[in-house]
């Protein structure tokens, strides 16, 4: 990973939204990723509040990028839109980005519940060596803002025959985000100790 820069997107990253919008948008056309459509406002205010992450290559290109929402009264953090240039696939970019957008979203929402909706296999690979489990739809928010960003998704019909209980992409959960550092190992903790 020493040939990336992973970091906190910022205002001087804007001129990689082009990239960003594009990956985004290729990965929703694709059957099968179940990735949802963002508009370039909404990417360029998750960069300018600190709520991004992006990866850039040693060279200066484009590597990866990754962004954070909260829902439900920032009870539930997801790590959205993970997209990777082409060019650095098969790296292991994309477990590094979610690792250290992991570590973004306890900084910015301690003790919150991570979840994530994805039908890539990739995707779910990712997330469970990173802590993520399985669950069921109901254990996941409730916030209607974020069910309604799957509206651009192409299974989102399949969401709104079952009420929201099932869809081709599987729901992950990662109970509290206080055990994963930027290699996406876990940290060390301190057993709990009887008062």
């Amino acid at each position: 990973m020493s040939q990336f820069n992973i970091y906190v997107a910022g205002s001087n990253d804007l001129t990689y939204l082009d990239h960003i919008e594009k990956a985004i948008y290729d990965a929703a056309r694709v059957k099968g990723t179940g990735i949802a459509v963002r508009s370039r406002d909404y990417l360029s205010e998750k960069m300018l509040e600190g709520k991004s992450v992006i990866a850039l290559h040693s060279d200066g290109s484009w590597a990866g990028f990754c962004y954070i929402e909260s829902w439900g009264h920032n009870k539930f953090v997801a790590n959205s839109g993970l997209v990777i240039n082409q060019s650095f696939r098969g790296r292991g970019l994309a477990k590094a980005i979610k690792a250290r957008a992991l570590e973004l979203s306890e900084e910015l929402f301690p003790g919150a519940s991570l979840f994530g909706l994805t039908t890539s296999l990739a995707v779910m690979k990712i997330n469970s060596s990173l802590g993520y489990k399985p669950v069921t739809f109901s254990e996941l928010t409730d916030d209607d803002a974020f069910w309604k960003g799957c509206e651009s998704c192409p299974y989102y019909d399949i969401l709104v025959r079952t009420r929201r209980a099932h869809c081709l992409c599987t729901g992950m959960l990662k109970e509290g985000n206080r055990d994963v550092n930027t290699k996406g190992e876990a940290k060390a903790t301190e057993p709990e100790r009887a008062a």
